[in-house]
């Protein structure tokens, strides 16, 4: 054995050889790992000694995959599936002891083993198509012959990932240990029978139920096309011999791999490990948060409260009175009630959960929360108020938050007497359901609140991103320049219905202008409305979102908005048209058209310059943070990656062209952004930039 390979290393116990892979973080796939593994197994299998072998991970650990970063580059020797052909082709039993994930490639690797045991807790899965691939290095074809093709098709379609009973009940893995796994393993591996899995027949297949799982795994897969392809593929291959079904895998893996939206799918993966890193936090202990309590009961309080109980604290919902905090508590209980018949929980688990929360309109019930997250009315006294109220009434020590989407978290913080222990946790309704979560970080913030609201939002299921202090922080920030411009298209010449239907053509699952018609479009009304005396008069201004709630057409909620429902769906409305008419010619414009590339381009380019001042701004602490924002807070097709990594795509001269017509429309506010100018000038991409930097944020 080289001993210059230390991810891989071999040890003794009388005549069962252990291979143990030592390659932190995870154990994944990575050449030094496929190297040291190839030439352990060239080693023992040559080694007459040796009755058997275990492979192992250390202690809490097997595989947990490929290397994802090596994905972006060509194949490298060896390739994985000659390490699990080689593997497979050993002449001694070879035993996987599981303990921690063996996943993807990890699980390929294991199936390649005669026996495969495991601890209580380990989990099992090929999990390729989140990534926008499929299992190539045999998963495709050992998993039916172990479990059927109906069940490889859920599992691998679905990405599906099993503890290890459930792996034991399907034929996944042999055995779980209760006890010492590796001792188990050497036990039992010098008298195991092999085992080869590529050699058994697939069980007899269930065309009916191959249909359903195939029907409910491309649902699930949103339009990825890896699901599709795979499930074809483990059909086609259904009635193949293992050596066809394998060429097959591998033809179909390799134009997967090399697909833009793999590419899209395995940064918006790496992303999320980056956004777990934060400056300055290095060493920094989060504050302890057994107890929560949210102040408004409303759709947002509400939603924060379930989230909180459905990770297992208890919450307590502040009320105005005792009647808002009975409506609030029937509300919470039916929303339950509702999980429970339509069996997305138990009843005894929705009925744990729905006691975990405690409605009140007494502030003294919070007097103890380790956490306390305001989810009021939009308004700066209201702000005011409850913060002033807390200052007095909160236990020193404990964290105060506002879900503000638009207020200065700064200003807010600035009502009490402990600013350090004020942050902004911005959840997205339904608040128990988004998976984003802003973690805003004010002038004042303490590095050990900022660990909370991140370490909370871990705990939540929530991805958090940290956010600065600007108007509308990065999400809405964002969306206002890119509803914006959406709406000077439209006067411009564009219809509603065109601009929506280029948005879905990309990838969007909805529209714009649908979009604010389900949320309602007297909320942005509104927020105009209070803006209007500071509004910079160089910046444009369209007035048909005005015009439409004038005519009280504020969404679905009243019938009609840009669209009318009295069909029940989005239906264009001549009303509209008319209103839209006025409005252009009101401005002297005379309307031209737009194709929808066009108007694809128009507003990705104009995300992205608004993305590019914020990171200027300091706002967010990378390019990738922001493609995390969109993609799960604001329905950014994940397929595109995220509106940096699709404007990386595109090209920032072509991204940067598109800004300067867009800022010849929009006016005051439109202009390019310096750090676009110089990134295309200088041909370089937003992902570049941030691999560029020393120090993100």
């Amino acid at each position: 054995m080289d001993q210059s390979n230390t991810a891989v290393t071999i040890s003794r116990e009388g005549a069962v050889a252990l291979v143990r892979i030592d390659f932190a973080p995870v154990n994944a796939l990575s050449r030094p790992v496929r190297q040291g593994l190839l030439q352990a197994v060239r080693e023992l299998a040559a080694d007459a000694s040796v009755r058997g072998v275990v492979l192992h991970g250390g202690p809490g650990r097997f595989i947990a995959g490929a290397d994802i970063k090596e994905m972006d580059l060509p194949l490298d020797e060896p390739i994985l599936p000659d390490v699990v052909a080689a593997l497979e082709a050993m002449p001694q039993p070879v035993v996987a002891a599981i303990d921690g994930f063996a996943l993807g490639g990890g699980l390929e690797v294991a199936m390649a083993c005669d026996l495969r045991i495991a601890t209580p807790k380990a989990s099992v899965g090929l999990v390729e198509t989140r990534l926008g691939i499929l299992p190539g290095s045999g998963g495709t074809q050992r998993l039916p012959r172990l479990v059927g093709t109906a069940k490889a098709i859920e599992m691998i379609g679905e990405a599906k990932i099993l503890r290890a009973p459930e792996a034991v009940k399907l034929g996944i893995l042999d055995a779980v240990v209760e006890g010492e796994l590796l001792a188990e393993a050497v036990r039992l591996a010098p008298g195991a029978a092999k085992r080869v899995v590529s050699t058994l027949p697939i069980p007899a297949r269930d065309e009916a139920a191959e249909e359903a799982a195939a029907q409910a795994a491309i649902k699930k897969g949103k339009g990825v096309p890896a699901v599709a392809v795979v499930v074809g593929l483990l059909r086609e291959t259904a009635a193949m011999d293992f050596p066809a079904g394998l060429k097959r895998e591998r033809e179909l893996f390799l134009p997967l791999r090399a697909s833009a939206e793999a590419a899209a799918l395995r940064h918006l993966f790496l992303a999320e490990r980056e956004a777990a890193r934060v400056p300055g936090l290095e060493g920094v202990k989060p504050r302890t948060v057994s107890q929560v309590a949210v102040i408004g009961g409303g759709t947002m309080g509400s939603g924060i409260a379930m989230a909180v109980a459905d990770a297992g604290l208890p919450v307590v919902v502040i009320e105005r009175d005792e009647a808002a905090a009975e409506a609030c508590g029937a509300r919470l209980r039916d929303a339950y009630a509702k999980q429970a018949k339509s069996g997305r929980l138990t009843e005894a688990v929705a009925a744990e959960r729905t006691a975990r929360i405690t409605p009140a309109a007494d502030w003294n019930a919070l007097a103890q929360a380790d956490l306390i997250i305001e989810a009021a009315f939009e308004d700066m006294a209201v702000k005011e108020d409850i913060f002033r109220r807390l200052d007095a009434v909160a236990k020193p020590g404990a964290v105060l938050a506002t879900n503000t989407s638009y207020l200065d978290p700064d200003e807010i913080a600035a009502f009490t007497k402990r600013p350090q222990d004020v942050l902004g946790l911005h959840f997205f309704a339904p608040a128990n359901i988004m998976k984003l979560l802003e973690v805003v970080r004010g002038a004042k913030t303490a590095p050990d609140v900022l660990a909370t609201g991140l370490a909370f939002g871990k705990k939540l299921g929530k991805l958090p991103i940290v956010s600065g202090v600007c108007e509308g922080f990065i999400g809405n920030r964002i969306y206002a320049v890119y509803r914006r411009h959406a709406e000077y298209l439209v006067e411009d010449g564009a219809s509603p219905r065109e601009v929506d239907a280029a948005l879905e053509s990309y990838g969007f699952a909805m529209g714009l202008f649908a979009v604010g018609d389900m949320s309602g479009l007297d909320i942005a009304w509104a927020m105009r409305k209070r803006r209007a005396a500071t509004r910079d008069p160089g910046e444009r201004y369209v007035a048909i979102a005005d015009r439409l709630c004038e005519a009280g057409r504020l969404g679905r909620k009243t019938g009609s908005g840009w669209y009318n429902y009295a069909s029940g769906k989005a239906e264009p409305d001549p009303a509209v048209d008319a209103i839209i008419t006025a409005e252009r010619q009101a401005a002297g414009i005379t309307p031209r058209s737009f194709t929808p590339e066009q108007i694809q381009n128009r507003l990705l380019a104009v995300m992205a310059n608004e993305a590019a001042k914020i990171l200027e701004e300091g706002i967010s602490l990378r390019p990738s943070d922001i493609d995390l924002v969109f993609t799960n807070g604001y329905g950014f097709p994940r397929l595109k990656g995220g509106p940096l990594f699709a404007a990386d795509q595109l090209g920032l001269r072509a991204v940067l062209a598109e800004v300067e017509a867009a800022a010849k429309a929009g006016g005051v506010g439109s202009e390019p952004a310096p750090l676009l100018r110089k990134l295309a000038e200088t041909n370089t991409t937003f992902k570049e930039w941030q691999r560029g930097r020393a120090t993100p944020g």
